[in-house]
């Protein structure tokens, strides 16, 4: 008996020990990013930026893996419930992780709130766009035209409680315009066919559309921001569109699983914030016309604290809209 107590003590006298020198070894594999949304997407592509330039810093690669369904809540869950090892990332948006706990208040399966915030990614200014050859010309011409074809105007999104479709029960809160709500996994697939002519409109987040609006192959009505976008010098604001009101701003953002050693988060922290940081990242996100965090902005507790007044804001929304599971 007085053998096993001392190897008892002799245990927990090692254990504070071995967190850190985990982590010092952290990583010694590839890392898993998981995608909540379709490739594509803004929320991919900026993954996909910060993952390569991490990949650089930490010295392993980490690879996307793009998980998509039910508005990003089942790569969310499967991502939550990864090991707590630092090598399962989920890359998530305002959709999977502040919107969703009241939309799926009774099938989701995992609490947002639980996991460890790595960082914010950045911010993505959200489009309102219409095919090439739809017959408005301006924000102004196509709500007289979904006035006087009520229901029959087809406004696609990336699926229930992504930020797309928050992004259309505004739009429909604050017009009182009714159209023919088009559900995708994933917001590449809403670009693609929206760039093949398929649906006729779309409220696209600046990576997912820029690309297609400088290359003509979309058309921006509006930006739903205060200020024009470097990037979309043409495209007028909301306001300027006249409907001032319609402002939102989308975010990506990386979490990992609750119980993740904080050295490690701090690690994975550290590798974002470089990401970021750096001028030629910052270049490309900007040139998608997002805004890459900065500061204080990129760090965990930021995150922690955005996610936190996020949940809060938009279940007041989303009850609003009728669109939220009772909670049992």
């Amino acid at each position: 008996m007085k053998r096993l107590m001392m190897l008892l003590i002799a245990l927990c006298l090692v254990a504070p020990a071995t967190t850190p020198a985990l982590a010092q070894d952290f990583p010694n594999k590839p890392i898993t990013m998981i995608v909540v949304f379709s490739p594509g997407g803004a929320t991919d592509v900026l993954a996909s930026i910060a993952a390569d330039h991490m990949s650089r810093t930490l010295g392993q690669r980490v690879v996307v893996e793009n998980v998509t369904g039910a508005g990003g809540t089942i790569g969310g869950a499967r991502g939550a419930q990864a090991a707590p090892d630092g090598y399962t990332l989920t890359v998530g948006s305002m959709g999977s992780h502040s919107a969703a706990p009241t939309i799926y208040a009774n099938s989701i399966r995992f609490n947002p709130l639980d996991l460890e915030p790595v960082g914010l990614i950045g911010g993505t200014p959200l489009y309102l766009a219409v095919k090439n050859d739809f017959p408005a010309k301006t924000y102004k011409e196509f709500a007289d035209h979904v006035k006087a074809n009520p229901g029959k105007v087809s406004l696609a999104h990336a699926g229930v409680g992504s930020t797309n479709h928050l992004a259309s029960l505004l739009l429909m809160h604050l017009t009182g315009l009714q159209f023919n709500s088009v559900a995708y996994r994933g917001e590449g697939p809403a670009a693609a066919d929206l760039v093949a002519g398929h649906i006729d409109s779309s409220g696209l987040f600046a990576p997912a559309a820029v690309p297609h609006i400088q290359g003509g192959k979309m058309r921006a009505l509006l930006i739903a921001q205060t200020d024009r976008a470097e990037a979309t010098p043409n495209v007028p604001t909301a306001k300027e569109a006249g409907i001032d009101k319609f402002l939102l701003q989308g975010w990506s953002a990386v979490f990992a699983p609750q119980g993740t050693p904080k050295p490690v988060i701090a690690r994975l922290s550290q590798a974002l914030q470089a990401a970021v940081a750096d001028p030629a990242v910052r270049k490309r996100i900007e040139e998608l016309g997002a805004l890459p965090s900065t500061g204080k902005t990129a760090t965990p507790e930021y995150l922690g604290a955005m996610l936190k007044d996020d949940i809060e804001r938009w279940s007041v929304v989303i009850k609003a809209a009728g669109i939220s599971e009772p909670k049992n």
